[in-house]
C-alpha cells in the first residue's frame, strides 16, 4: 500500500501511513545562525511549511537532540507539545516531558481506534566515521511497520554514515521505501556526518527492493551534498529509477519499485 510523504525541510518530513501521522526532526526555524560550542551552523532555507499547518500527527521520531539541523528552537517547541515523541535515551532525559527514549532494537507502538497499529523500531546510527561517538553523541534511525500485511516497512535512518549498523537494519527488515539523510554533512573536520552519495549507493543496494527517498539534503551551509549530486549518482550507476527527489510542500505518494 503506498504512503504519502511531504519533504517540509532539511531532515523534517511528514510521513502518512495507513492512517497515521509521523514527523522527522522537526526544524521550523527562520534561516539563520546556531552558534553551538565548537562550530556554528548555518540555516540558509526556512521551511516549506509552516509547524501549524501540518495538522495533527501521532508522534514526532527525532534521531538526535544536540544538533540544530535536527532540532531547532521551533522544533523544540513543537516536539514538545507533540502527543508522543520517540528519541535516544539520552536525548529523552534532556528533554524531559513526555519524550519516550529508545535504545537501538527498541521497539514501541502506535494504536488507532480501529485496532490497527503501527510498530516503531530504533536502529543503529553513527553520525560520522568510526570513533566520532563521544563527540556526535547518541543517534538513532527507525524502523516503521504498519500492521496492514498489504504495507511494507518504512525505513528512516536517521543522522548516519553507512557502517554495519545500517546493513543490519537491511538484514532484519524488508523495507519498501528508505529515507537516507543524505546531504553530506560536514563541519569540524575533513569527513561527513551523514551519508554522501557513495553511502546512499550503498544503502540502495543493501535494501535492493526499496524506494530511496533522501531527506536533510537542503537547507543548511555545512551539507556538501544535494540532491541534484544524488540523482548524477543513481543514474551513472543505474539505480536511478529507485530514486524519488521530494519537492518541498507538496505530498508525494511513493510505492515500492
Amino acid at each position: 500500500m503506498p504512503i504519502s510523504i511531504t519533504l517540509i525541510g532539511g531532515p523534517t518530513a511528514l510521513i502518512e501511513i495507513d492512517g497515521f501521522r509521523l514527523l522527522t526532526d522537526p526544524t521550523f526555524d527562520a534561516p539563520g545562525a546556531y552558534h553551538l560550542p565548537h562550530v556554528k551552523l548555518e540555516k540558509t532555507i526556512g521551511p516549506a511549511m509552516k509547524a501549524d499547518a501540518i495538522g495533527p500527527i501521532d508522534a514526532v521520531l527525532l534521531s538526535h537532540d544536540q544538533h540544530s539541523d535536527n532540532l531547532d528552537n521551533s522544533g523544540r517547541d513543537y516536539l514538545l507539545k507533540a502527543p508522543r515523541a520517540l528519541t535516544t535515551e539520552a536525548g529523552a532525559k534532556r528533554l524531559g516531558g513526555r519524550v519516550e527514549g529508545l535504545a537501538p532494537w527498541a521497539t514501541a507502538h502506535l494504536k488507532d481506534d480501529d485496532g490497527h497499529s503501527l510498530t516503531i523500531t530504533a536502529t543503529p546510527a553513527r553520525h560520522g566515521p568510526a570513533g566520532i561517538e563521544p563527540l556526535s553523541g547518541d543517534v538513532i534511525g527507525f524502523v516503521v511497520q504498519s500492521s496492514r500485511k498489504d504495507t511494507r516497512p518504512i525505513y528512516i535512518s536517521g543522522d548516519t554514515t553507512w557502517f554495519d549498523g545500517v546493513a543490519e537494519v537491511a538484514r532484519r527488515f524488508k523495507c519498501g521505501v528508505v529515507l537516507p539523510f543524505a546531504g553530506a554533512a560536514q563541519t569540524r573536520g575533513p569527513f561527513h556526518l551523514t551519508m554522501d552519495t557513495n553511502d546512499t549507493i550503498e544503502t540502495a543496494r543493501a535494501f535492493p527492493d526499496a524506494m530511496i527517498v533522501p531527506v536533510h539534503t537542503e537547507g543548511w551551509a555545512h551539507f556538501r551534498q544535494n540532491g541534484e549530486d544524488l540523482r548524477k549518482t543513481f543514474d551513472a550507476l543505474g539505480f536511478g529509477t529507485r530514486l524519488r527527489l521530494l519537492e518541498p510542500g507538496v505530498p508525494t505518494v511513493i510505492e515500492a519499485p
